[in-house]
């Protein structure tokens, strides 16, 4: 039976915990998400979290939603990872024209998609919308999906630069490349996605600068809060929940290994040496803290819906640093750990390397890229113009 309050799927989610910690290894193994795990997961009603009540979805929190990650990133990164995105992606869609929402939510009460927005694509325009040539990397969803979001530039008549817009396709008119070979987020299977001249209708396209301040076309037709937060801080939120969620799980980790270690050349418990113990209190009062940086992050984003005016780009690039420096946080902490754990916590069934690992490639998401963030960041707080989107 599906949950029909937010604290009854947040709860059914923390419920799948388990789960997803006893098939962390097989997803690693098989370089995809478990089936099993998968289907549990929908069957709870999660991908309908973010769907408009118009089309029988939940409308549920940006706040509530961060719990979700954060728990399920403590049982498995790529499992996490994988669902997270696909939750928020209904998100994205909300904020379409309603003729795309009518199509799609109208047909199925949720998307499961990936969401490869890297202009990797060309899109030619013809009578009634636009044929579509590409190959996208990142797929994070794909294996399971019924739907694919894709990123692609297509002239427009009376610009000078081409429109980068995102388009929405069929899965079975797209082809999946086993390509997911990688050090971390193995898990997730998150392959290339290949379209070839495939016809996607004028009303499943949208301009991807619409999105980015809280005043898309779906946020002037749904009216509510949740519609109106800006598109860039609610995908970094959305990456980052899980990775926070890692590292509190890496920690609780560590705290269990020392009790039972002994450091070689002794007979004392690593839990007693007073290194150890000041790492471990340094470490659990970090990650309290990260959690609570991200959540009040996602606080401050959500506001931004319940604003009148839309969230200007000078606040949108400082919440994206942020957003950065939370998961180096949290990467940082989990490199700690493990350096205070000895070589057997590179073996392979000790957790701990899949989190370092995993930590380790997600936060290289361009999301978290604060080479390019800071610098943005740092050109609007000098009166310059950003030289990247925000």
């Amino acid at each position: 039976m599906q949950a029909t309050t937010e604290r009854e799927l947040i709860d059914a989610m923390k419920a799948l915990g388990p789960l997803l910690k006893a098939h962390a290894v097989t997803a690693e193994q098989q370089r995809k998400p478990v089936d099993e795990v998968m289907q549990a997961i929908e069957a709870t009603g999660a991908y309908r979290w973010f769907v408009p009540k118009k089309y029988g979805g939940f409308e549920f929190s940006l706040t509530g939603f961060m719990e979700v990650g954060l728990t399920l990133g403590a049982a498995c990164t790529s499992h996490a990872w994988v669902t997270t995105f696909c939750m928020e992606h209904n998100w994205l869609l909300s904020l379409f024209p309603q003729a795309a929402q009518d199509d799609l939510f109208g047909s199925h009460p949720y998307i499961i998609a990936p969401g490869a927005l890297a202009p990797k694509g060309k899109a030619v325009p013809v009578d009634g919308g636009f044929r579509i040539t590409g190959q996208w990397q990142w797929g994070t969803g794909v294996m399971h999906a019924n739907w694919v979001m894709v990123g692609a530039m297509s002239p427009v008549e009376g610009r000078d630069a081409p429109m980068l817009a995102m388009y929405l396709l069929p899965i079975d008119e797209v082809e999946v490349l086993d390509t997911w070979y990688v050090q971390g987020m193995v898990g997730t299977g998150s392959n290339d996605i290949v379209v070839n001249d495939v016809f996607v209708p004028a009303h499943r396209c949208i301009d991807i600068s619409l999105l980015r301040d809280g005043t898309s076309p779906g946020a002037q037709f749904h009216k509510a809060d949740l519609y109106r937060m800006p598109m860039l801080p609610v995908l970094g939120l959305t990456a980052a929940a899980p990775l926070v969620g890692a590292a509190q799980q890496a920690v609780d980790v560590f705290a269990e290994n020392i009790a039972n270690r002994t450091v070689y050349g002794t007979t004392t418990k690593q839990q007693d040496k007073a290194v150890v113990q000041s790492r471990l209190a340094q470490a659990r009062v970090e990650v309290q803290s990260i959690g609570a940086q991200l959540m009040q992050l996602a606080h401050e984003v959500q506001a931004w819906g319940a604003r009148d005016e839309a969230c200007p780009e000078l606040e949108r690039a400082r919440l994206r640093v942020a957003l950065g420096h939370v998961v180096r946080r949290a990467r940082d902490v989990v490199r700690d750990i493990v350096e205070a754990s000895g070589a057997s916590a590179h073996f392979l069934h000790n957790p701990l390397q899949r989190i370092l690992r995993d930590l380790n490639t997600a936060s290289c998401h361009t999301v978290f890229d604060l080479d390019v963030s800071a610098e943005n960041y740092g050109r609007m707080l000098v009166g310059l113009a950003p030289n990247g989107p925000v």
